[in-house]
């Protein structure tokens, strides 16, 4: 990355510069070095000489102008200037960015592999929506978040899985099953009622009648007599294949489904955590409930790990499920990612999981906001009517895996975020998943119409690239190993989206202001073709690394 370059050349003009005692000696903190906001500035800029001049008991000026005079010369590197009150800044060379073209050509998908994990392992679940409904619009956010940053993970040097937790247990699935019962019931002709705290969305006839087309009435007790609890089981498992698909029609798959069952086995996962809390003093009984003394590890409050009933709570078998994670499975890193309307189970997830020996700092929880649907100006309700909702499958089916991917990737997770179906599907620059995907089909055009010509960029000077438009499109390709450093750092997938865009707009500005093919001037359109492959490679990696495909036509 040309930015770590830079930075490593701000500290050695400050060794240099301390040793010929232009600079006192002290110890400096992290130098780092930024895109400064207007472009006349140069394309890097160091603040250190503002943040050691009282170390250095110097106006940040002239720390400043100490290290300019001793930054080493770089290939890279046309010039360092000073600016007030205390900035060096950085001119890349033009001849070494437009030899970046033929370097970022030749590496093709490899660009830009990072090594930011090292080989350690990390695992992120998401979406894990419960299976008692199909997946909504607001489940679709977190797949095109977990999904994309798996990929960029990966891209940066982790080894990812990828993992959907079912949670096929608990009172939620009873009911669950109770409810299907009814539909099977009524299904073969019978009186039946849906509980009153049941399912009520037409899906759970679907699911009955899935049932019955594949078993008949195998099923069927007694009238009055209670289900199987495999009828429930096999529910859960049609409505798991129905999520399945659902998600792989936007480009979701996973490594792992995770059975919450299989936590509650015996001598699974559960009843070691549960050990563990007991034997450590960890647990009290009290109002008839055993609680998590979570208070002496910093909570507001103790939490309840089995109600009086008997039933184990959410956060007892999260406890467990994070135990499995990284005790069991020993993975470095785990990522979840969880709607924000669990913000408040954050914390104690991580305090338990310092209880059972893992590493709270290991654990990161994205949170996403909720989504609204519009239709231009108008909200479109989630809710079509009573146990009705709007389903990621019915968004998908009316905009495409392309657009449902890039648009819910538009907004940082922390913010809540409009989804305007009408703007998805337009065939404009207005749209912006088509304003880049178009980019990336005019470059395969030009190189399509460039071969059939009989024009290659093999053997291109590349130093011919000196065009302002060139140079701006060169510095754009240049930040995509920043741009996937950022989204790791941060979790931040929408990066990408933004990225995406300004490369586009760099491109579209080249493509009107310097013609690529020119029988006249052979050279020059080697070296304009060869930018073309560098820029569709880096067009094309942005976009895989969000799931989203790279169109040659449109």
């Amino acid at each position: 990355m040309i930015r770590d370059e830079v930075v490593a050349l701000v500290e050695k003009a400050l060794a240099t510069a301390q040793a010929a005692g232009a600079l006192p000696e002290f110890a400096a903190p992290a130098i780092t070095a930024e895109h400064p906001a207007r472009p006349e500035h140069g394309d890097f800029s160091s603040n250190v000489a503002l943040r050691i001049q009282g170390l250095a008991r110097m106006k940040a000026i002239e720390v400043a102008e100490a290290l300019r005079a001793h930054v080493p010369a770089h290939p890279a590197i046309e010039k360092v200037t000073v600016a007030p009150p205390g900035f060096v800044n950085f001119y890349l060379a033009p001849s070494w960015a437009a030899a970046q073209a033929d370097a970022i050509a030749r590496a093709g998908e490899a660009y830009p592999d990072l090594d930011l994990g090292g080989g350690r392992s990390a695992q992120i679940e998401y979406v894990s929506a419960n299976p008692t409904g199909p997946i909504h619009v607001g489940n679709g956010r977190g797949a095109a978040i977990g999904s994309t940053l798996a990929n960029v993970m990966t891209a940066a040097g982790y080894k990812v899985q990828q993992e959907y937790y079912i949670n096929d247990a608990g009172t939620q699935v009873g009911i669950f099953g109770r409810t299907l019962y009814a539909r099977y019931e009524q299904l073969h002709g019978r009186e039946a009622s849906v509980p009153e705290n049941g399912y009520p969305g037409q899906y759970m006839v679907d699911v009955a009648q899935t049932i019955k087309d594949r078993f008949g009435d195998q099923y069927l007790r007694h009238p009055g007599e209670e289900a199987d609890p495999a009828f429930g089981r096999l529910g859960i498992d049609i409505m798991v294949e129905g999520i399945r698909a659902d998600l792989a029609l936007m480009g979701v798959e996973y490594d792992e489904w995770y059975s919450e069952r299989s936590l509650m086995a015996h001598g699974g996962p559960y009843d070691t955590v549960m050990a563990i809390l007991k034997n450590q003093g960890q647990v009290v009984e009290r109002d008839g409930a055993t609680w998590f003394t979570s208070s002496d590890l910093g909570e507001s409050k103790d939490n309840v790990l089995i109600r009086s009933d008997g039933a184990p709570t959410y956060y007892a078998t999260d406890i467990a499920y994070h135990y499995d994670k990284f005790v069991t499975r020993k993975f470095d890193r785990v990522v979840d990612i969880w709607g924000a309307d669990h913000q408040g189970h954050v914390s104690r997830v991580k305090a338990g999981v310092q209880a059972v020996g893992a590493d709270p700092a290991a654990l990161d929880v994205l949170l996403y906001q909720l989504v609204t649907l519009r239709r231009g100006e108008h909200i479109v309700p989630l809710s079509k009517r009573a146990g009705e909702i709007v389903t990621l499958k019915d968004v998908v089916e009316e905009v495409g895996c392309d657009a449902t991917r890039f648009f819910f990737l538009l907004t940082g997770a922390n913010q809540t975020m409009d989804f305007d179906l009408d703007l998805a599907k337009k065939q404009s620059d207005e749209n912006p998943v088509y304003y880049v995907q178009y980019a990336h089909a005019r470059i395969a055009s030009v190189i399509a119409k460039a071969a059939a010509e009989g024009h290659t960029s093999e053997g291109a000077d590349t130093s011919l690239l000196t065009h302002e438009a060139e140079q701006t499109l060169l510095r754009k390709l240049l930040l995509l190993p920043e741009v996937i450093e950022k989204v790791v750092l941060e979790l931040a997938p929408h990066h990408l989206t933004h990225y995406a865009q300004e490369l586009a707009g760099a491109f579209h500005p080249f493509y009107t202001q310097c013609r690529v093919i020119q029988a006249d001037q052979p050279a020059l359109t080697k070296a304009r073709l060869r930018l073309l492959e560098a820029t569709q490679t880096v067009l094309a990696r942005t976009l895989g690394l969000m799931g989203i495909s790279a169109p040659e036509q449109m």
